[in-house]
């Protein structure tokens, strides 16, 4: 029987929500409002870590009552939608804070990889980032010596090793802190959503790694919203959703029910202005999936209209444009949409967008989809709102013909194209 390295029992971590900034019509409130702000201010950093009332509408339970145990060289992957509590579990196992109830035990060294280039210092070199990073990973400068030829080129950025990190992309970033932190030899690895920064390659390589990692005994938690890397790589897995250990077991098995609780459409959102999410900028008032058959559901060969719309505050003369992320049931990028290149070119102030977008007939295939990402975009560029897990839809199969293929097909897209076949009798 291996040895337990990771022990979680009955976890669980609360947060209070913050309230917003009282506001004041004159200047007496202003002023009585700023002599009582000390006790106030010391009232509310009381309250942030006393949780009478559990029920509160102000108590945010991110992780309640999770237990589960971890052996020697096994590979456990977490998932769930976002906000399932994920990285507030590998952010208590990596000690960055600290539970509000139960016990977790751990032996062994280590190592977390949870944002892109943690740790790095923007203004050293890759190579000075490697040496310091590596020895705050607890690295000697010994081992960092032996295996930093290893380090650069698993990392593949050689030619810019002696460049400093701020002149670096998000992707070299995550593949030089990997790197770095694949090459410790920890007994257990933490790892967060930060593969996706890197190309196909070098998550090929990623992968390659962990399982290197784990049939040398050792340990890795595996956060990610890849499914299909999440079913190759794990021994195992765990299902949280609201903060709650839903299952645990075999990878295929939690990966199926994961997709069924995926499955449940929110093919609308619709908010009040007053309501609307969003910031001082812009605010999202509608998105939704439609179907352009006769009825409700939607058929592979029926084209799909896709409709935003959202109200632009900021009165200076502006682009603001709609893009979003369609992932597939495996949570693989189909393709993104954006009105950026539609955008008439002559920029305006406050006032109500209305986006529309057609998917064409006969391209996606039958399956359960997700608009992941949901942009408000100004300019082309600095990204205003963000708003994730926006609307999922179904896609049924329906032969066109009563002897139509009853098959599925295989690929991303199921495109109908035009042949043209010729024939010469010789």
């Amino acid at each position: 029987m291996s040895e337990t390295y990771i022990k979680v029992d009955h976890l669980s971590k609360l947060y209070r929500l913050g309230q917003a900034q009282a506001r004041h019509d004159s200047l007496g409130g202003a002023v009585a409002s700023m002599l009582k702000a000390p006790f106030e201010n010391f009232r509310k950093l009381k309250n942030l870590s006393e949780f009478k009332d559990e029920d509160d509408a102000s108590v945010l339970w991110a992780l309640k009552d999770v237990s589960f145990q971890v052996g020697e060289g096994e590979v456990l992957g977490i998932v769930g939608r976002n906000g399932a509590g994920k990285s507030t579990l590998l952010k208590l196992l990596s000690r960055i804070t600290l539970p509000s109830m139960g016990s977790i035990e751990i032996s062994g060294r280590v190592v977390s990889l949870l944002e892109v280039g943690t740790g790095f210092h923007k203004e050293l070199s890759g190579r000075e980032n490697v040496y310091m990073n590596g020895t705050i990973l607890g690295m000697t400068r010994k081992e960092i010596d032996s295996k930093f030829d290893e380090i650069v080129a698993f990392s593949g950025v050689e030619r810019f090793i002696d460049t400093p990190v701020k002149r670096y992309s998000s992707g070299m970033q995550v593949r030089l802190a990997f790197a770095v932190a694949a090459h410790l030899e920890p007994e257990i690895m933490i790892i967060d959503e930060v593969l996706a920064v890197g190309d196909a390659d070098f998550q090929k390589r990623c992968l390659g790694k962990m399982k290197d990692v784990s049939q040398q005994g050792r340990t890795v938690l595996f956060v990610s919203h890849n499914l299909l890397a999440v079913q190759s790589l794990c021994t195992r897995a765990l299902l949280l959703r609201n903060g709650e250990k839903i299952s645990d077991g075999l990878p295929v098995n939690i990966i199926n029910e994961y997709l069924n609780f995926q499955g449940e459409e929110q093919r609308k959102l619709a908010y009040e202005l007053s309501d609307a999410p969003g910031n001082d900028e812009v605010k999202l008032l509608s998105a939704e999936v439609l179907s352009m058959s006769d009825g409700d559901v939607i058929y592979t060969h029926d084209p799909i209209k896709l409709k935003f719309s959202y109200y632009k505050i900021d009165p200076t003369p502006s682009h603001i444009a709609v893009t979003f992320h369609l992932l597939d049931e495996m949570a693989t990028l189909v393709f993104v949409g954006s009105s950026i290149l539609e955008m008439a070119d002559e920029k305006v102030g406050s006032g109500y967008f209305n986006a529309e977008c057609v998917i064409p007939a006969d391209l996606m295939l039958e399956g359960n989809y997700t608009i992941n990402r949901l942009l408000l975009v100004k300019n082309s560029g600095t990204i205003l709102y963000e708003h994730h897990d926006a609307l999922s839809f179904e896609i049924v199969n329906k032969p066109l013909y009563a002897f139509g293929w009853m098959g599925g097909k295989e690929g991303a897209v199921g495109p109908k194209l035009k042949w043209n076949v010729s024939f010469d009798k010789k």
